[in-house]
């Protein structure tokens, strides 16, 4: 398995962590409070999300086609 895919796995990996974690922030009592009074999520809340997605994106397309073993 070439680095590349590796680096993949791992960015795949960690993309879906922090989506997890993001979604599970967006679904306390405080930040569903803060949505229903300022119409968004803490900034924090909103970063895991997309930087998480980003990451498992990459790391999703890093791993299909991440070259190949030499």
């Amino acid at each position: 398995m070439s680095i590349w895919r590796l680096m993949g796995v791992a960015l795949l990996i960690v993309g879906l962590g922090l989506m997890y974690f993001g979604w599970q922030a967006s679904e306390s009592l405080t930040e569903q409070t803060r949505e229903m009074v300022t119409g968004s999520f803490s900034d924090q809340t909103t970063w895991q999300l997309i930087g998480g997605a980003a990451a498992a994106v990459v790391g999703l397309l890093l791993t299909l086609f991440g070259g190949k073993n030499r």
